[in-house]
């Protein structure tokens, strides 16, 4: 991690709190307005196709458009972060993202919502490359247990502001609702992105927090693959194959699960509900599986992950009551949380932190790829038949190749997960 290099050190002594928790504080933060602002879109779903008359495969495109093009842009993203810093691209995005939900309060024609969900979705594009790709510099030997911390904020903002975004439609209005989201991202999101850091060079620190003894800090020599080199291995498009699954899978249940339970007579705030159960146990699947891979390696937590996720899939083939949609929502919920906590110190492990911010947008679009299809394929297969049965089977068998893609991972440099 170091050569012999050093950095003269400007301050005397070890700070009191290594400035890594307050690069995860911040990540977290930002994270769980900005994810539970996205999510809510299930929510907004039912009062969007009652004000618009659309179906809800034209509807669904919106936000596929916004996730394939948040995919798309998240590689630029972990261009720019690599080489400028994650402070300034973060500041960029929220201004998108706020803004785009400030023009969807004024939207009366679907056209302006996928104009609008095309602003959001740049806005989208750095909120998960950007402090992830941050983090797995600031720390190696708890590299996934502060992913981990850090990808709840997700899980919260996913648990909470459905809830309140409901309250909100009943009590405002959806227009009002999205102005309130708007505002909520500018004032808390900008100031948040000021508090990242590129790497503890910046800050003459160590990674881990590391204390040195002498005056001086060692340069820190990131190592690891180039873009260009990692393309032209299978591991790369192993690790892009399971990961469009769980995007395709994760993007249709997200979107889709909230008018399914309405589908089955629930009321919108219980139905709703559900929704906060996947987020709640997000926050635990995190957790649990960001330390489970630092004891028991990446790959094999993924591993974990994905038989969750099939023995979830399995269940929601015949849940057909609300107690048994909120048992899935509870089991789903966890193996969801559990992959993004793991997929940045995977991509970490296998190729070297070089060009993490880079790699880790590479696989984020082709999880987006698989994220916007599924989503509108799952809109449009009810539409033509009246049920969610066949997607939902569709996402099962799709889980299971993720499964098989995750055991083909072999290790590729020095460190890498076995």
């Amino acid at each position: 991690m170091a050569n012999e290099e050093t950095l003269p050190l400007t301050r005397a002594g070890k700070p009191k709190i290594f400035y890594g928790y307050i690069i995860v504080a911040a990540g977290f933060s930002s994270m769980m307005i900005v994810h539970g602002a996205f999510n809510s879109f299930g929510v907004f779903f039912t009062p969007l196709l009652a004000e618009f008359g659309s179906t809800r495969a034209v509807l669904s495109g919106a936000a596929s458009l916004a996730f394939l093009l948040m995919g798309f842009t998240a590689i630029v993203m972990g261009v720019l972060t690599d080489r400028f810093g994650p402070r300034v691209v973060l500041t960029a995005s929220a201004l998108f993202f706020g803004g785009g939900h400030l023009l969807m309060s004024q939207a009366d024609a679907i056209w302006q919502i996928y104009l609008f969900f095309i602003v959001i979705g740049i806005g989208l594009s750095a909120s998960d490359v950007v402090p992830l790709s941050t983090v797995v510099r600031w720390f190696v030997k708890r590299r996934g247990a502060m992913t981990g911390v850090m990808k709840v904020g997700t899980g919260l903002g996913m648990m909470i502001m459905p809830l309140v975004v409901s309250g909100l439609i009943g009590a405002v209005g959806w227009q009002n609702s999205y102005r309130i989201l708007g505002v909520l991202v500018l004032v808390t999101v900008i100031p948040l992105a000021q508090l990242m850091r590129r790497d503890p060079r910046e800050m003459v620190l160590l990674p881990d927090g590391e204390s040195q003894p002498v005056t001086e800090v060692p340069a820190l020599v990131e190592k690891g693959l180039s873009l260009r080199e990692t393309i032209r291995t299978r591991q790369l498009w192993f690790v892009c194959g399971f990961y469009l699954v769980i995007l395709f899978c994760g993007n249709s249940i997200l979107v889709h699960i909230v008018p399914h339970a309405i589908d089955l007579d629930v009321s919108a705030p219980i139905a709703a509900g559900s929704f906060a159960v996947i987020g709640g146990t997000s926050m635990l699947g995190r957790v649990v599986m960001g330390f489970a891979g630092d004891r028991i390696g990446i790959k094999r937590a993924m591993v974990v992950c994905f038989l969750i996720l099939i023995t979830a899939l399995f269940w929601l083939q015949v849940a057909r009551e609300l107690w048994m949609l909120y048992l899935f929502a509870a089991v789903y919920g966890f193996n969801h949380g559990g992959f993004f906590a793991l997929i940045s110190p995977l991509i970490a492990g296998l190729f070297g932190t070089r060009s993490q911010g880079t790699l880790l947008g590479f696989v984020i679009f082709s999880g987006t790829i698989g994220g916007s299809i599924g989503a509108l394929l799952t809109g449009h297969i009810f539409d033509i038949t009246g049920s969610y049965q066949l997607a939902f089977l569709i996402l099962l068998l799709l889980a299971i190749i993720g499964l098989i893609l995750t055991t083909l991972i072999r290790p590729i440099t020095e460190g890498s997960e076995k």
